[in-house]
Protein backbone atom coordinates (compact mmCIF):
# COMPACT_ATOMS: atom_id res chain seq x y z
CA UNK A 1 0.00 0.00 0.00
CA UNK A 2 0.85 3.82 -0.94
CA UNK A 3 2.34 5.34 2.59
CA UNK A 4 -0.56 5.83 4.96
CA UNK A 5 -3.53 8.62 4.21
CA UNK A 6 -3.11 11.95 5.04
CA UNK A 7 -6.51 10.91 7.09
CA UNK A 8 -4.85 8.29 9.34
CA UNK A 9 -3.39 10.51 11.32
CA UNK A 10 -6.80 12.98 11.31
CA UNK A 11 -8.32 9.79 12.36
CA UNK A 12 -5.96 8.52 15.52
CA UNK A 13 -6.49 12.61 16.66
CA UNK A 14 -10.02 12.75 16.81
CA UNK A 15 -10.40 9.51 18.38
CA UNK A 16 -7.60 10.39 21.28
CA UNK A 17 -9.88 13.82 21.60
CA UNK A 18 -13.11 12.16 21.42
CA UNK A 19 -12.24 9.25 24.16
CA UNK A 20 -10.00 11.50 26.66
CA UNK A 21 -12.80 13.97 27.22
CA UNK A 22 -15.75 10.85 27.67
CA UNK A 23 -13.18 9.09 30.38
CA UNK A 24 -13.12 12.02 32.14
CA UNK A 25 -16.22 12.88 31.82
CA UNK A 26 -17.59 9.83 33.61
CA UNK A 27 -14.65 9.73 36.14
CA UNK A 28 -16.73 12.56 37.41
CA UNK A 29 -19.87 10.18 37.56
CA UNK A 30 -18.04 7.22 39.04
CA UNK A 31 -14.00 6.59 38.93
CA UNK A 32 -14.66 2.98 38.16
CA UNK A 33 -16.18 4.03 34.58
CA UNK A 34 -12.87 5.89 33.31
CA UNK A 35 -10.74 2.48 32.67
CA UNK A 36 -13.41 1.03 30.22
CA UNK A 37 -13.18 4.64 27.82
CA UNK A 38 -9.56 4.19 28.64
CA UNK A 39 -9.01 0.61 27.06
CA UNK A 40 -11.47 1.39 24.56
CA UNK A 41 -8.81 4.07 23.21
CA UNK A 42 -5.73 1.80 23.66
CA UNK A 43 -7.38 -0.65 21.84
CA UNK A 44 -8.52 1.78 18.78
CA UNK A 45 -4.88 3.12 18.64
CA UNK A 46 -2.88 -0.22 19.53
CA UNK A 47 -2.16 -0.89 15.90
CA UNK A 48 -4.71 -1.28 12.77
CA UNK A 49 -4.00 -0.65 9.19
CA UNK A 50 -6.86 1.83 9.16
CA UNK A 51 -8.17 0.71 5.64
CA UNK A 52 -11.96 1.59 6.52
CA UNK A 53 -11.20 5.65 6.80
CA UNK A 54 -8.67 4.87 3.87
CA UNK A 55 -11.00 3.90 1.10
CA UNK A 56 -13.86 6.40 2.48
CA UNK A 57 -11.10 9.33 2.61
CA UNK A 58 -9.84 8.66 -1.41
CA UNK A 59 -13.93 8.05 -2.82
CA UNK A 60 -14.83 11.59 -0.41
CA UNK A 61 -11.66 13.01 -2.20
CA UNK A 62 -12.12 11.81 -5.82
CA UNK A 63 -15.38 12.50 -6.13
CA UNK A 64 -14.70 16.52 -5.27
CA UNK A 65 -14.80 15.88 -1.10
CA UNK A 66 -13.75 19.28 0.30
CA UNK A 67 -10.70 17.44 2.60
CA UNK A 68 -11.12 20.45 5.38
CA UNK A 69 -14.28 19.27 5.91
CA UNK A 70 -14.82 18.09 9.59
CA UNK A 71 -17.44 16.17 8.78
CA UNK A 72 -15.85 13.62 6.64
CA UNK A 73 -12.94 13.59 9.18
CA UNK A 74 -15.70 12.29 11.78
CA UNK A 75 -16.97 9.91 9.49
CA UNK A 76 -13.53 7.70 8.91
CA UNK A 77 -13.06 8.30 12.60
CA UNK A 78 -16.59 6.79 13.26
CA UNK A 79 -15.65 3.59 10.92
CA UNK A 80 -12.54 2.77 12.94
CA UNK A 81 -14.07 2.98 15.73
CA UNK A 82 -16.61 1.01 14.50
CA UNK A 83 -14.25 -1.52 13.42
CA UNK A 84 -12.99 -1.94 17.57
CA UNK A 85 -16.77 -2.85 18.48
CA UNK A 86 -16.60 -5.69 15.55
CA UNK A 87 -13.21 -6.46 16.80
CA UNK A 88 -13.68 -6.68 20.29
CA UNK A 89 -17.13 -8.64 20.15
CA UNK A 90 -15.43 -10.79 17.45
CA UNK A 91 -12.70 -11.86 20.16
CA UNK A 92 -15.19 -12.69 22.67
CA UNK A 93 -17.49 -14.94 20.24
CA UNK A 94 -14.80 -16.80 19.00
CA UNK A 95 -12.37 -16.67 22.66
CA UNK A 96 -9.12 -15.18 20.73
CA UNK A 97 -6.31 -15.59 22.96
CA UNK A 98 -4.78 -12.60 21.24
CA UNK A 99 -5.18 -9.50 19.52
CA UNK A 100 -2.87 -7.42 17.63
CA UNK A 101 0.12 -9.21 19.75
CA UNK A 102 -1.17 -8.46 23.15
CA UNK A 103 -4.44 -10.31 25.08
CA UNK A 104 -7.83 -9.25 24.14
CA UNK A 105 -9.59 -6.88 25.78
CA UNK A 106 -11.70 -9.80 27.51
CA UNK A 107 -9.09 -11.42 29.15
CA UNK A 108 -7.72 -8.20 30.43
CA UNK A 109 -10.64 -8.11 32.57
CA UNK A 110 -11.08 -11.37 33.14
CA UNK A 111 -7.20 -11.72 34.40
CA UNK A 112 -7.93 -8.26 36.83
CA UNK A 113 -11.17 -10.51 38.10
CA UNK A 114 -8.69 -13.19 39.13
CA UNK A 115 -6.25 -11.16 40.38
CA UNK A 116 -8.80 -9.08 42.43
CA UNK A 117 -10.81 -12.51 44.06
CA UNK A 118 -13.86 -10.88 42.53
CA UNK A 119 -17.31 -12.71 42.90
CA UNK A 120 -18.77 -14.71 40.50
CA UNK A 121 -16.60 -16.50 37.39
CA UNK A 122 -13.82 -14.35 35.65
CA UNK A 123 -14.55 -15.57 31.97
CA UNK A 124 -18.02 -14.07 32.56
CA UNK A 125 -17.04 -11.44 33.76
CA UNK A 126 -14.69 -10.12 31.70
CA UNK A 127 -16.63 -11.27 28.28
CA UNK A 128 -19.75 -8.99 29.89
CA UNK A 129 -16.66 -5.97 30.20
CA UNK A 130 -15.79 -6.83 26.56
CA UNK A 131 -19.15 -6.41 25.51
CA UNK A 132 -20.08 -3.04 27.17
CA UNK A 133 -16.66 -1.51 25.55
CA UNK A 134 -17.90 -3.18 22.50
CA UNK A 135 -21.13 -1.40 22.56
CA UNK A 136 -19.37 2.05 23.54
CA UNK A 137 -17.24 2.05 20.61
CA UNK A 138 -20.40 1.21 18.63
CA UNK A 139 -22.82 4.25 20.62
CA UNK A 140 -19.39 6.62 19.80
CA UNK A 141 -19.31 5.88 16.12
CA UNK A 142 -23.08 6.56 15.83
CA UNK A 143 -22.03 9.92 17.69
CA UNK A 144 -19.21 10.89 15.52
CA UNK A 145 -21.64 10.44 12.54
CA UNK A 146 -24.69 12.41 14.03
CA UNK A 147 -23.77 15.49 11.87
CA UNK A 148 -23.58 13.56 8.13
CA UNK A 149 -25.96 13.90 5.95
CA UNK A 150 -29.12 11.87 5.68
CA UNK A 151 -27.34 9.72 2.16
CA UNK A 152 -24.48 9.28 4.71
CA UNK A 153 -26.32 7.93 7.41
CA UNK A 154 -28.27 5.75 5.57
CA UNK A 155 -24.97 4.27 3.63
CA UNK A 156 -23.51 3.52 7.74
CA UNK A 157 -26.71 2.29 8.94
CA UNK A 158 -26.94 -0.64 5.79
CA UNK A 159 -22.86 -1.28 6.56
CA UNK A 160 -23.61 -1.91 10.19
CA UNK A 161 -26.63 -4.06 8.69
CA UNK A 162 -24.52 -6.17 6.46
CA UNK A 163 -21.72 -6.73 8.77
CA UNK A 164 -24.15 -8.09 11.42
CA UNK A 165 -25.51 -10.25 8.87
CA UNK A 166 -22.35 -11.31 7.50
CA UNK A 167 -21.16 -12.36 11.19
CA UNK A 168 -24.68 -13.90 11.71
CA UNK A 169 -23.65 -16.39 8.78
CA UNK A 170 -20.31 -17.22 9.98
CA UNK A 171 -21.65 -17.93 13.53
CA UNK A 172 -24.34 -20.26 12.45
CA UNK A 173 -22.42 -21.63 9.40
CA UNK A 174 -19.40 -23.22 11.69
CA UNK A 175 -22.01 -24.55 13.81
CA UNK A 176 -23.39 -26.21 11.23
CA UNK A 177 -19.69 -27.62 10.48
CA UNK A 178 -20.54 -27.70 6.79
CA UNK A 179 -18.75 -25.62 4.25
CA UNK A 180 -19.55 -24.50 0.52
CA UNK A 181 -17.79 -22.86 -1.11
CA UNK A 182 -21.59 -20.44 -2.12
CA UNK A 183 -21.65 -19.69 1.91
CA UNK A 184 -17.88 -18.86 1.79
CA UNK A 185 -18.41 -16.19 -0.86
CA UNK A 186 -21.57 -15.15 0.47
CA UNK A 187 -19.68 -14.95 4.07
CA UNK A 188 -16.50 -12.98 2.63
CA UNK A 189 -19.13 -10.62 1.07
CA UNK A 190 -21.19 -9.38 3.50
CA UNK A 191 -19.05 -10.20 6.88
CA UNK A 192 -15.83 -8.22 4.83
CA UNK A 193 -16.06 -7.22 1.63
CA UNK A 194 -19.05 -4.70 2.04
CA UNK A 195 -18.05 -3.62 5.86
CA UNK A 196 -14.29 -2.89 4.32
CA UNK A 197 -14.00 -1.64 1.21
CA UNK A 198 -17.79 -1.42 -0.93
CA UNK A 199 -19.81 0.74 1.79
CA UNK A 200 -17.03 2.83 3.29
CA UNK A 201 -16.33 4.00 -0.95
CA UNK A 202 -19.81 4.74 -0.72
CA UNK A 203 -20.02 6.97 2.64
CA UNK A 204 -17.13 8.94 0.90
CA UNK A 205 -19.11 9.58 -2.25
CA UNK A 206 -22.17 10.21 -0.19
CA UNK A 207 -20.33 12.86 1.87
CA UNK A 208 -19.06 14.63 -1.15
CA UNK A 209 -22.59 14.46 -2.59
CA UNK A 210 -21.99 12.36 -5.32
CA UNK A 211 -23.43 8.85 -4.34
CA UNK A 212 -25.43 9.00 -7.50
CA UNK A 213 -22.74 9.23 -9.68
CA UNK A 214 -20.20 7.08 -8.02
CA UNK A 215 -22.24 3.89 -6.36
CA UNK A 216 -21.73 1.72 -9.48
CA UNK A 217 -18.29 2.49 -10.58
CA UNK A 218 -17.29 2.55 -6.64
CA UNK A 219 -19.03 -1.35 -6.04
CA UNK A 220 -17.49 -2.63 -9.30
CA UNK A 221 -14.00 -1.35 -7.72
CA UNK A 222 -15.13 -2.28 -4.33
CA UNK A 223 -16.90 -5.69 -4.25
CA UNK A 224 -14.18 -8.36 -5.64
CA UNK A 225 -11.53 -6.49 -3.89
CA UNK A 226 -13.53 -6.61 -0.69
CA UNK A 227 -14.30 -10.59 -1.64
CA UNK A 228 -9.75 -10.51 -2.17
CA UNK A 229 -9.63 -8.81 1.31
CA UNK A 230 -11.59 -11.84 2.99
CA UNK A 231 -9.62 -14.53 1.04
CA UNK A 232 -6.32 -13.13 1.92
CA UNK A 233 -7.27 -13.61 5.22
CA UNK A 234 -8.38 -16.62 5.37
CA UNK A 235 -5.05 -17.89 4.03
CA UNK A 236 -2.92 -15.49 6.33
CA UNK A 237 -5.80 -17.08 9.47
CA UNK A 238 -4.01 -20.65 8.14
CA UNK A 239 -0.58 -20.34 6.47
CA UNK A 240 0.29 -17.08 8.59
CA UNK A 241 2.39 -16.54 11.71
CA UNK A 242 1.86 -14.83 15.14
CA UNK A 243 4.05 -12.54 14.07
CA UNK A 244 2.64 -11.11 10.70
CA UNK A 245 -1.02 -11.29 12.03
CA UNK A 246 -0.75 -10.58 15.41
CA UNK A 247 -3.22 -13.71 16.40
CA UNK A 248 -2.14 -17.34 16.96
CA UNK A 249 -2.27 -19.49 14.15
CA UNK A 250 -4.56 -21.81 13.34
CA UNK A 251 -8.15 -20.08 14.86
CA UNK A 252 -9.85 -20.47 12.03
CA UNK A 253 -9.51 -24.13 12.17
CA UNK A 254 -9.60 -24.76 15.41
CA UNK A 255 -13.16 -22.93 15.56
CA UNK A 256 -14.28 -24.83 12.08
CA UNK A 257 -14.54 -21.78 10.11
CA UNK A 258 -16.47 -22.46 6.51
CA UNK A 259 -14.01 -20.78 4.42
CA UNK A 260 -13.47 -21.10 0.89
CA UNK A 261 -9.72 -22.97 1.66
CA UNK A 262 -12.14 -25.42 3.79
CA UNK A 263 -14.82 -26.11 1.41
CA UNK A 264 -12.68 -26.60 -1.71
CA UNK A 265 -10.55 -28.90 0.29
CA UNK A 266 -13.81 -30.63 1.12
CA UNK A 267 -14.54 -30.95 -2.42
CA UNK A 268 -11.33 -32.17 -3.73
CA UNK A 269 -9.85 -34.53 -1.03
CA UNK A 270 -9.18 -37.86 -1.23
CA UNK A 271 -10.57 -40.76 1.33
CA UNK A 272 -7.35 -40.40 3.15
CA UNK A 273 -6.93 -36.44 3.13
CA UNK A 274 -10.62 -36.41 3.92
CA UNK A 275 -10.28 -38.46 6.98
CA UNK A 276 -7.49 -35.86 8.30
CA UNK A 277 -10.18 -33.04 7.82
CA UNK A 278 -12.33 -34.93 9.72
CA UNK A 279 -9.98 -36.01 12.55
CA UNK A 280 -8.50 -32.56 12.88
CA UNK A 281 -10.80 -29.84 11.79
CA UNK A 282 -13.10 -27.85 13.93
CA UNK A 283 -10.92 -29.35 17.03
CA UNK A 284 -10.35 -26.39 20.00
CA UNK A 285 -7.33 -28.54 21.42
CA UNK A 286 -6.02 -28.36 17.69
CA UNK A 287 -1.92 -28.77 17.68
CA UNK A 288 0.90 -28.05 15.57
CA UNK A 289 1.04 -31.44 14.57
CA UNK A 290 -2.67 -30.75 13.35
CA UNK A 291 -2.71 -27.67 11.38
CA UNK A 292 0.31 -28.88 9.20
CA UNK A 293 -1.91 -31.59 8.53
CA UNK A 294 -4.66 -29.44 7.10
CA UNK A 295 -2.15 -27.17 5.66
CA UNK A 296 -0.93 -30.07 3.45
CA UNK A 297 -4.37 -30.89 2.72
CA UNK A 298 -5.02 -27.50 1.12
CA UNK A 299 -2.18 -27.74 -0.87
CA UNK A 300 -2.29 -30.94 -2.14
CA UNK A 301 -5.85 -30.58 -2.86
CA UNK A 302 -4.85 -27.87 -4.97
CA UNK A 303 -7.36 -25.67 -2.40
CA UNK A 304 -4.56 -23.15 -1.28
CA UNK A 305 -3.36 -23.02 -5.60
CA UNK A 306 -7.12 -21.72 -6.00
CA UNK A 307 -8.16 -19.34 -3.41
CA UNK A 308 -4.32 -17.14 -4.15
CA UNK A 309 -5.74 -17.30 -8.03
CA UNK A 310 -9.59 -16.33 -6.96
CA UNK A 311 -7.61 -13.78 -4.66
CA UNK A 312 -5.47 -12.35 -7.87
CA UNK A 313 -7.97 -12.56 -10.84
CA UNK A 314 -10.90 -10.21 -8.20
CA UNK A 315 -7.46 -7.78 -7.43
CA UNK A 316 -7.30 -7.48 -11.52
CA UNK A 317 -10.65 -6.59 -11.96
CA UNK A 318 -10.95 -4.17 -9.10
CA UNK A 319 -8.05 -2.70 -10.42
CA UNK A 320 -9.33 -2.54 -13.93
CA UNK A 321 -12.47 -1.03 -12.69
CA UNK A 322 -11.51 1.90 -10.67
CA UNK A 323 -9.20 2.97 -13.88
CA UNK A 324 -12.53 4.05 -15.19
CA UNK A 325 -14.60 4.75 -12.22
CA UNK A 326 -14.38 8.37 -13.05
CA UNK A 327 -12.88 9.74 -9.54
CA UNK A 328 -9.96 11.87 -9.69
CA UNK A 329 -6.27 10.56 -10.98
CA UNK A 330 -4.94 10.88 -7.53
CA UNK A 331 -7.89 8.85 -5.94
CA UNK A 332 -7.10 6.03 -8.35
CA UNK A 333 -3.65 5.76 -8.29
CA UNK A 334 -4.12 5.52 -4.26
CA UNK A 335 -6.66 3.17 -5.09
CA UNK A 336 -4.76 0.96 -6.86
CA UNK A 337 -2.26 0.88 -4.80
CA UNK A 338 -4.54 -0.14 -1.79
CA UNK A 339 -5.69 -2.81 -4.42
CA UNK A 340 -2.26 -4.10 -4.34
CA UNK A 341 -1.48 -4.00 -0.91
CA UNK A 342 -4.98 -6.32 0.09
CA UNK A 343 -3.65 -9.32 -2.42
CA UNK A 344 0.28 -8.99 -1.31
CA UNK A 345 -0.37 -7.84 2.58
CA UNK A 346 1.12 -10.37 5.10
CA UNK A 347 -0.63 -9.13 8.25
Amino acid sequence: MAEPTPISERVDLRIHHLLSAEAERWRMVDERLAEPVQDLLAFALSGGKRLRPSFMWWAYLGAGGDPSDPIAVDAAAALELLHCFALIHDDVMDGSMQRRGKPPVHLKWAATHAEEARIGEARRFGEGVAVLIGDLAFVYADLLMSAAPREARDIYTELRLEVNHGQMLDVIGTSAGVATPELARLISIYKSGKYTVERPLHLGAALAGRLDAFSEPLSAYGLPLGEAFQLRDDVLGTFGSAEQTGKPVGEDLREGKPTLLYALACERANSAQGELLKRHFARPDLGSEGIEALQNVFVETGALATVEERIERLTEQSMKAVTSSGLTAEAVSELVAMAAYVRNRRS
